[in-house]
């Protein structure tokens, strides 16, 4: 029954892509209501969020404190409001709260904080500080012999941080082999591109030469990203990490490679253009299949 099989399977990957737009406007939503905010990253990571929370990690919202629970860390703190998007649209709280992104008293603040919200399991802000935390995560579950996952994602712009290069040294010294790291592979940061300020490449052979099982992909495509954290799972003797290439801006062609939109909002023109473009795209989700 291939056939059957690669429809339903299609079924699947069309849903997860509707969802990831959703995201997107939300995002916009979320931005342009709080005057302030990081579009570029948040935009450029939905696929990969939808792919993590609706189809690779073991989660229930329900019950968000279960111990066998996968983990996600998330670094790179300043694109939140794509990590609470999905959160709520999983199931973790109420998409009302959205509404109140860095409002005063709201508990979605600027960059995550533990336990602030369901979901949420470290703070970020300062850069180049999550994969220390989630190589931890990972070190604490091999001692007590559980099962779980680490999933951790970082920027690109953050492997300027030196933290981030002896916590990956460890990582692979130490086989941590239930972590599962991804790059954001955007190829900008604040003040410009990553190639420019801070050149990292060759990435792929750095990572490699600290016993890291490198992966890379095309981070819009959602079933690149499902395998690869799917294959993962199956290397056991030392840690995983998937270089995801994405377009910081991913869906609104005027943000798509511009490091300016790195930290701003859109105001209200560009919010209902952003809105617009990205209910165009949804429109023509699907056409593949057909």
């Amino acid at each position: 029954m291939p056939t059957v099989k690669r429809y339903v399977r299609n079924v699947q990957l069309l849903e997860l892509e509707h969802i990831a737009t959703r995201l997107r406007e939300e995002v916009i939503n979320m931005l342009h209501q709080a005057g302030s905010g990081h579009s570029a990253g948040s935009l450029g990571t939905a696929d990969i969020f939808t792919a993590l929370y609706f189809d690779v990690m073991n989660i229930d919202p329900a019950h968000p404190l279960k111990p066998d629970r996968d983990r996600f860390v998330l670094s790179n703190g300043h694109i939140c409001p794509i990590w609470y998007a999905t959160l709520a649209y999983r199931g973790y709280f109420s998409k009302t709260e959205l509404e109140t992104l860095r409002k005063t008293g709201s508990k979605l603040q600027g960059h995550p904080h533990a336990a602030s919200l369901p979901g949420v399991e470290n703070s970020s802000g300062p850069l180049g500080q999550g994969l220390s935390l989630a190589i931890g995560m990972a070190m604490a579950a091999k001692m007590n012999g559980e099962n779980h996952r680490i999933y951790c994602m970082t920027s690109d712009g953050e492997l300027n941080e030196g933290q981030t290069w002896e916590a990956a040294m460890f990582a692979g010294t130490s086989q941590l082999s239930n972590i599962t790291w991804i790059i954001d592979r955007n190829n900008i940061q604040i003040d410009g591109t990553t190639e420019t300020i801070m050149p990292l490449e060759p990435l792929r052979e750095k990572l490699e030469s600290f016993n890291w099982y490198v992966i890379e992909i095309d981070g819009h495509n959602i079933e690149e990203i499902i395998n690869s954290c799917n294959m993962s799972k199956a290397v056991t003797q030392r840690p995983t990490v998937i270089i995801a290439h994405t377009i910081p801006g991913k869906g609104v062609e005027f943000m798509q490679y511009k490091f300016s939109w790195h930290g701003k909002a859109p105001n209200e023109s560009e919010a209902k253009d952003a809105l617009k473009q990205l209910r165009s795209l949804d429109g023509r989700i699907g056409s593949e299949y057909e």
